[in-house]
């Protein structure tokens, strides 16, 4: 990848934030008014976060949208944007116009917070199947990602006990967000609310939501940006330490 741009806790920390750094960044999960504009993928509690690999060579470029260009996002030099992806990147999918599907990618080799958000062409993406009955031993470990660590153990009564820290490095502070839950794994996928003692489908409004997968190599994690300060996200792929 080529020419990148930019990416809870039950308590927040330092929750002071500075307007004009959020024009600066882009999210993976942040939810945007316009239907048509694409900054990043969105939560959706009825469809779990898709993970695709790009397949096309030697790269393809990220595209445009209408609130760059009317005409966008289309098949069309003028519609290209300088950020590329080579083959084997992996991007998180979200929603799809026409033949185009907001994602949002961030560098594995990343030390920032560091993502690419905009258009992809569908026909150069090929969805990555998550694991189907992962096992307690494919969840445990330390898990890494550009600003966060979620730690998972062994709890009791078969459950798994996980711990995590985000940061986002605001203007003049560091927002900070923390999870602490203990849940049971259903359906091939770890999904709680809060500390776990709330099912993920019965969550009140403004509670921290959370959906973990594991696909490939990666832990999949998602959230509702309800874990902690102002714009923290523990949403990404994780890799094992």
């Amino acid at each position: 990848m080529k020419d990148i741009g930019r990416v809870g806790q039950i308590v927040a920390f330092n929750q002071m934030l500075v307007l004009g750094c959020i024009a600066s960044f882009a999210l993976p999960a942040l939810a945007d008014s316009d239907p048509n504009a694409c900054r990043g993928v969105d939560f959706d509690m009825k469809r779990p976060l898709v993970a695709s690999r790009n397949s096309v060579r030697p790269h393809v470029n990220f595209v445009k949208g209408p609130d760059d260009d009317a005409a966008c996002p289309a098949d069309k030099d003028a519609c290209r944007k300088k950020a590329y992806l080579v083959p084997g990147d992996v991007i998180l999918t979200g929603r799809a116009q026409g033949a185009f599907t907001c994602a949002s990618y961030q560098s594995f080799h990343a030390r920032k917070q560091n993502w690419t958000v905009g258009w992809l062409p569908t026909s150069s993406l090929t969805p990555l199947e998550p694991m189907g009955s992962p096992k307690a031993a494919d969840w445990i470990g330390t898990w890494s990602h550009p600003g966060g660590t979620i730690s998972i153990k062994r709890g009791d009564g078969g459950k798994l006990s996980i711990e995590g820290e985000h940061t986002y490095p605001a203007a003049q502070n560091v927002h900070t967000g923390v999870l602490g839950a203990t849940v049971t794994p259903t359906q091939g996928m770890i999904a709680f609310a809060e500390d776990g003692s709330v099912p993920f489908d019965r969550a009140e409004e403004g509670q921290c939501l959370v959906r973990m997968q594991r696909v490939g190599a990666w832990l999949l994690v998602e959230d509702n940006m309800q874990c902690g300060g102002s714009m923290v996200t523990f949403t990404g792929l994780y890799r094992r330490e």
